[in-house]
């Protein structure tokens, strides 16, 4: 098997059945974060924006959405009905993605990393 060097290559060698998903967490990410650049990091899809953003990958069961701490902390009961760790909040292949959710997860990183920016140039 050849190895993908894009997200386009990723998602299309993703199962059929889980390519429209893996599209949509794309498509979400990139509305909150028009800027954020997009690459392959670790063999999965990822973004930047002022450093670490987020990253996704698909999984036997289910899809995996990847953001620094602390995120997924921050927002525990909003997750509650998901499997999580520090880091990690796995959206479960038979069931559809909660949108909204992914994007509050995805600009409360932007926020963190804004201002993360400004206190670095202090």
């Amino acid at each position: 098997m050849n190895k993908v060097t894009t997200v386009d290559e990723y998602i299309k060698s993703a199962p059929k059945e889980v390519q429209e998903k893996l599209q949509e967490i794309r498509k979400a990410i990139q509305e909150v974060v028009p800027s954020a650049e997009e690459k392959l990091s670790y063999g999965m899809p990822y973004y930047g924006y002022k450093g670490r953003l987020a990253y996704f990958a698909n999984a036997k069961k289910h899809i995996g959405l990847y953001l620094p701490p602390p995120i997924i902390e921050n927002h525990a009961e909003e997750l509650k009905d998901y499997a999580t760790s520090v880091s990690a909040v796995q959206f479960p292949l038979d069931q559809n993605l909660p949108i909204p959710l992914i994007k509050k997860l995805v600009k409360a990183r932007v926020t963190w990393n804004d201002e993360s920016a400004v206190k670095n140039k202090k």
